[in-house]
């Protein structure tokens, strides 16, 4: 393999501020398993800022979470040093930006924060498996971001690739000739070198006015135990240095800066950045809310009275309640939350309680997954243990008087009789070969979803675009897809406003009493299905009592379903051998009795336990959907 072509690796650290005519700042965009994070190893070992002996493969992706299911999670970003021949002459050093992406639908959010740092993108396409739907999805992104895209087929190393068909592929979406697509292999490293000089040919230099009042757009911030909130920077105007005073524009908060550096790949203090940079700033702030994403950084005297335009904000789609297993430990899921939200912009959460599960937060996630990562990390990285109740999405409901509620949870369903209710609906876009597109058009319609269109991708691929409601893919939707298409389809959604939908809310009883964490918002023609579904779930996972304890749902005051669980019943008979029938009928009559009286008085002890088992995601996945 390469190494890097200049004999010394300059230590970019030591300069003050690089000509922004010598910085290209792009990122690596792609579907997911397409091999970003192998092409950016391959990056960090070509420019030489990674030694042999440190090298490890996914160097970029930092949480161990990401390590141990193969995705990228978090973009990262680092500064690599590369010779190049450019507009300056031959072998003239530039400064590169790389900002490695997510691939996954839930983390698109991360996507479009990286592209705004950004001139340029890589768009990478495995060469074995072609144009995914979360490739266009982040390819559209970027296009209207203006940047310059470089089309690049990976993965070339392999037996099953057949670059020539995908190229063309490519070229039919972006506009260009089969020819101008780059084809590299992240795990040899074939090809990458020309991919880095082709980034320095194409991708524009940084535009900005180094005399005017410094300005820098966030869009990333971290918080460590030690230095504080770390906060990552684009300067778009002037110059950032340490030792001044910045004021961050939203909130008008001023601080010292501690510390500027880069990323390369570890940090590395420097004397200041300069237009186009992109760093890190430290002021020692333990406060998380002090640092927002998108908001605008400028220096405190002479600063700047215009912001940079912000991020819009990520609208959550899926909610969930979590709640600490123990309930004292609702502080430090208060102080997880806040830390993990300057990490992840896209985590929205507030307080709220449950009959049955005391204390907790109700959370908005942009996706499952995004949801069974949030509580993964909080569960590893502040030692907590949490129950997730089962996710749902937001319903708006006029009711009969013109009152409208907007309900995030199944307890917040208005009382009295509704005129309209409004769901969420998504655009799905589905690409998969063109066999299965009777399996793809039976399940889409089974989930209510209607056709909007379909185009022909390739003489074997086709591209499908569903409108569905965001309720009925949330939960096994992407499973049922991959299994009806032995795993050849993919899968991308956004939002795309809401439509009426004849829904009702199932309540779950126990002792004719509703438990609050069982109910749950349903289309009208599942409801029965649920409810005999968690009934039988409950009379399973309940242990019987002292009495007979009848598990029933409903809607509204209708009961739709209905399981019991038996009484444990004493033996009295044990000292009875044969003798008149009657005295074995007078004490079971008498035990009747106790139960009935048990029962008037008693209450049904639901064990911590089967709240988990039965509000876990993956027992709610074969939730039966309405057609």
């Amino acid at each position: 393999m390469r190494t890097c072509r200049s004999s010394s690796i300059p230590t970019f650290a030591d300069t003050t501020f690089t000509d922004p005519s010598r910085i290209r700042n792009f990122c690596i965009i792609a579907h997911i398993d397409h091999g970003k994070s192998t092409l950016a190893d391959r990056m960090l070992q070509l420019t030489g800022v990674v030694a042999e002996r440190d090298m490890r493969a996914q160097y970029l992706d930092r949480m161990d979470i990401e390590r141990e299911r193969g995705i990228t999670i978090k973009a990262q970003n680092v500064r690599l040093p590369w010779k190049s021949d450019g507009p300056d002459g031959p072998q003239t050093d530039y400064v590169l930006h790389l900002i490695d992406t997510p691939g996954h639908v839930d983390f698109t959010y991360e996507v479009s924060r990286a592209l705004e740092a950004c001139e340029g993108a890589v768009l990478l396409v495995d060469a074995a498996q072609g144009i995914e739907a979360q490739t266009l999805a982040n390819l559209y992104l970027a296009m209207d971001k203006d940047l310059t895209i470089i089309p690049v087929l990976n993965k070339i190393d392999l037996p099953a690739a057949d670059p020539d068909r995908y190229a063309e592929e490519i070229a039919h979406i972006i506009g260009c000739e089969p020819d101008d697509v780059l084809r590299v292999s992240g795990k040899t490293g074939a090809g990458v070198t020309e991919l880095l000089d082709e980034v320095i040919k194409l991708v524009p230099a940084p535009q900005g006015d180094p005399d005017a009042p410094a300005r820098a757009m966030i869009f990333d911030s971290v918080y460590d135990t030690y230095r504080g909130v770390v906060t990552y920077v684009r300067v778009v105007d002037g110059k950032i240095v340490p030792r001044e005073k910045i004021a961050m524009m939203s909130t008008g908060a001023t601080h010292e800066l501690l510390e500027v550096g880069i990323v390369s790949p570890e940090p590395k203090p420097t004397k200041g950045l300069g237009v186009g940079e992109v760093g890190y700033l430290i002021t020692g702030v333990k406060d998380v809310r002090q640092s927002k994403v998108g908001d605008t950084v400028t220096t405190a005297r002479h600063g700047a009275t215009e912001p940079l335009t912000g991020y819009r904000e990520p609208r959550p789609m899926v909610y969930s309640g979590l709640y600490p297993l123990d309930g004292s430990d609702y502080p430090v899921l208060r102080d997880a939350l806040d830390k993990l939200q300057l990490n992840d912009a896209a985590l929205t959460y507030e307080p709220e309680t449950s009959v049955a599960l005391g204390f907790g937060f109700r959370c908005g996630f942009l996706g499952l997954l995004h949801m069974e990562i949030t509580r993964e990390r909080l569960e590893r990285e502040f030692d907590l243990n949490l129950i997730s109740t089962a996710p749902n999405v937001v319903y708006r409901v006029v009711m009969e008087d013109g009152s409208e509620s907007i309900v995030t949870n199944p307890s917040d369903w208005p009382e009295g009789k509704a005129r309209y209710i409004y769901e969420p609906i998504v655009k799905t876009t589905i690409i998969a070969p063109s066999e299965f597109i009777g399996a793809i058009m039976e399940l889409c319609q089974s989930r209510r979803g209607e056709l909007g269109g379909m185009d022909y991708l390739s003489e074997t691929r086709v591209e499908m675009r569903y409108t569905m409601p965001m309720a009925e893919i949330i939960f096994d939707f992407f499973d049922s897809l991959k299994s009806r298409t032995r795993g050849y389809a993919s899968l991308d959604y956004e939002e795309a406003g809401e439509q009426e939908a004849d829904l009702v809310k199932v309540d779950i009883l126990l002792q004719g009493e509703a438990v609050d964490a069982f109910s749950a918002i349903v289309h009208r023609d599942a409801a029965f299905g649920y409810g005999n579904k968690m009934a039988t779930k409950l009379k399973e996972l309940i242990p019987r009592q002292q009495f007979e304890v009848p598990v029933q749902a409903a809607i509204g005051s209708k009961i739709i379903a209905r399981e019991n669980i038996r009484a444990i019943r004493k033996d009295v008979l044990a000292k009875c051998y044969g003798g008149d029938i009657s005295r074995k009928r007078k004490l079971l009559e008498k035990q009747k009795e106790g139960k009935k009286r048990m029962k008037t008085i008693g209450r049904v002890d639901v064990p911590q336990e089967a709240f988990v088992a039965a509000l876990s995601t993956d027992s709610m996945g074969d939730k039966p959907k309405g057609k």
